[in-house]
């Protein structure tokens, strides 16, 4: 929300309250640390392909630096506000990440205990060395089933156009669970 203060605009200069948010004289407030951010976009992909949307649907309300949104997009949020729109292109590192070949493995079709029906592009859990990741079929040839451990959107370029529609400080629940709840966010608890 705005504040308004009286008296002559050079008596009041930016600074930052005891939690932490920016307030100054005449402007609204800016994504940084702290604030939920909502906003409307369009994700396309090198040959133009809209690959996701916003369109017709509630914006997407995030907690700013909270590792929620790829970080080339939320770089480019970082003192944006309310009204802004913007177009950026995230490199697939500030993405979803480079495509690895290694996640990339050929599984004897009895390692899918239980499933009959097995089919690409099923998604599975898998136990690594690193970890449980998740994996999806992408190949059945006989005996043998490719897996790929990689994000779909791996080793792409993201173009986004972004419209910020409204920005707010989180609430100390928010910051505490790490995500944003209510309209837009995250219902729960």
């Amino acid at each position: 929300p705005r504040r308004v203060i009286a008296g002559p605009p050079a008596l009041f200069r930016p600074r930052a309250s005891a939690r932490g948010f920016l307030l100054s004289y005449g402007k609204t407030m800016q994504i940084a640390a702290r604030c939920v951010a909502s906003f409307h976009y369009t994700l396309t992909n090198d040959a133009g392909d809209v690959l996701d949307s916003s369109q017709g649907r509630e914006p997407l309300a995030y907690l700013h630096d909270a590792g929620i949104i790829v970080p080339g997009l939320e770089r480019a949020m970082s003192g944006r506000q309310a009204g802004d729109r913007f177009v950026v292109d995230v490199a697939a590192e500030d993405g979803y990440g480079t495509y690895v070949d290694e996640l990339v493995q050929v599984v004897p079709r009895n390692a899918f205990h239980g499933v009959d029906d097995l089919a690409v592009g099923m998604p599975f859990q898998a136990q690594t060395t690193q970890g449980v990741i998740d994996v999806v079929v992408t190949v059945i040839e006989g005996d043998e089933v490719t897996v790929d451990g990689n994000h779909p959107l791996a080793g792409e370029t993201l173009h986004f156009e972004v419209e910020v529609v409204e920005v707010r400080a989180a609430t100390a629940e928010e910051i505490s669970h790490g995500h944003v709840h209510g309209a837009g966010g995250h219902h729960h608890h």
